[in-house]
């Protein structure tokens, strides 16, 4: 299938990450739906990149309703004829101590990025089975690998998406339809934005994390659209992500002295924030 003739759905796709790959695949002469339930942004978005050489549209998308995801399927099926590559990237962050998160946080993460990503995938898969083929590309973090302090509720719901990518990879192969999972590390995105902590200067602290150079947004989705265009399973963009990941996997000993020490440096943190 050429590169322009794809038909490509983004969640949460106005603004960050999300953005970054419509214009990623836009510069290819692909046609880029973005859902988001921003439509300020969205409209930002469809302004500052209308000249690209592909065709982009939106739709109000919120991915913990079902019926918007159906609406976009509907959408896509009327104007385009189907989808090529459906993109799960919409999501929020969470951070707090297992004794001091609130449940309806628990849940609130959850509903977004563990089942948002599920209804995407359950709205859009038999779709791509009709077709016969397709391409999944879920988006989750670095997080859900190395399982730092502090940060339960994102950890768990980033590795639900790990897990949930590799049972696709293998139940969805036979029908055609590829997989890939995305594990970035801390890059220059509006995460913090939506994140939700009861820890005293834990949403600055990740504003910080997360002015990384290492790699921007438009480079990560370049990555992305090459790991697609080679049907890549797995993608660790960040070369420090895929180091912390080795020493995990082959050298834990080290890994885990490492993270026992920034827990510490952590825990003093947070006390000397709550007693000033």
């Amino acid at each position: 299938m050429s590169q322009t003739s794809q038909r490509i759905f983004i969640t949460g796709g106005a603004s960050g990450l999300g953005r970054a790959m419509a214009e990623a695949w836009l510069r290819e002469g692909a046609r880029v739906l973005i859902g988001d339930v921003n439509e300020e942004r969205a409209a930002e978005t469809l302004a500052a990149l209308k000249d690209l050489p592909g065709e982009l549209a939106f739709q109000y998308v919120d991915v913990r309703d079902t019926a918007s995801l159906n609406n976009a399927r509907e959408w896509l099926e009327q104007q385009w004829g189907g989808l090529d590559v459906l993109v799960n990237n919409a999501g929020v962050a969470g951070a707090a101590r297992i004794d001091r998160g609130d449940m309806a946080d628990w849940d609130w993460i959850f509903d977004i990025n563990v089942k948002g990503v599920v209804r995407g995938c359950k709205v859009f898969v038999p779709m791509m089975k009709r077709q016969g083929h397709g391409h999944i590309v879920n988006i989750a973090s670095l997080a859900g690998l190395l399982n730092a302090p502090v940060m339960g509720s994102y950890n768990v719901t980033k590795a639900g998406v790990i897990s949930l990518s590799e049972t696709l990879r293998f139940e969805l192969a036979p029908f055609g339809i590829h997989t890939t999972v995305v594990c970035p590390g801390f890059f220059r995105t509006n995460l913090h934005e939506s994140m939700r902590s009861p820890e005293p200067g834990m949403i600055e602290t990740v504003d910080k994390l997360l002015a990384s150079n290492e790699l921007t947004a438009d480079q990560i989705a370049n990555m992305i659209k090459q790991a697609v265009a080679n049907q890549q399973f797995f993608l660790l963009p960040h070369k420090s992500g895929r180091r912390a990941y080795f020493f995990k996997r082959f050298v834990p000993a080290i890994f885990n002295h490492m993270m026992l020490k920034g827990a510490e440096g952590l825990r003093r943190k947070l006390e000397k924030a709550e007693n000033a």
